[in-house]
């Protein structure tokens, strides 16, 4: 995760240990180190926490970049299915 990648990176420029900056966020060090693993079964609320005392912004205020990622997010978008459905058979399982 990309996100996870900048937290590290900002922490590792601001000379801040993981104990450090784990601790400045109220989290763990496990938690952190999942985090900056990019592991999606974080809370978006303790990434955010430690994204924001790392010092990585969290939002571009810069419009050329944001039309730039709403364009490129556009054409990603555009190759997605619109919708997602559901088999119509439930799978037997049952050994």
């Amino acid at each position: 995760m990309l996100l996870g990648q900048l937290i590290h990176r900002a922490r590792i420029e601001r000379k801040m240990t993981a104990e450090e900056l784990a601790s400045r966020a109220g989290l763990s060090r496990g938690l952190l180190r999942r985090i900056e693993n990019g592991d999606l079964g974080c809370t978006l609320g303790a990434v955010f926490e430690a994204a924001a005392i790392a010092g990585v912004p969290l939002f571009d205020v810069d419009e050329r970049a944001l039309a730039n990622t709403l364009s490129s997010n556009s054409a990603v978008m555009a190759l997605l299915p619109k919708s997602v459905r559901m088999p119509r058979e439930k799978p037997d399982d049952d050994f």
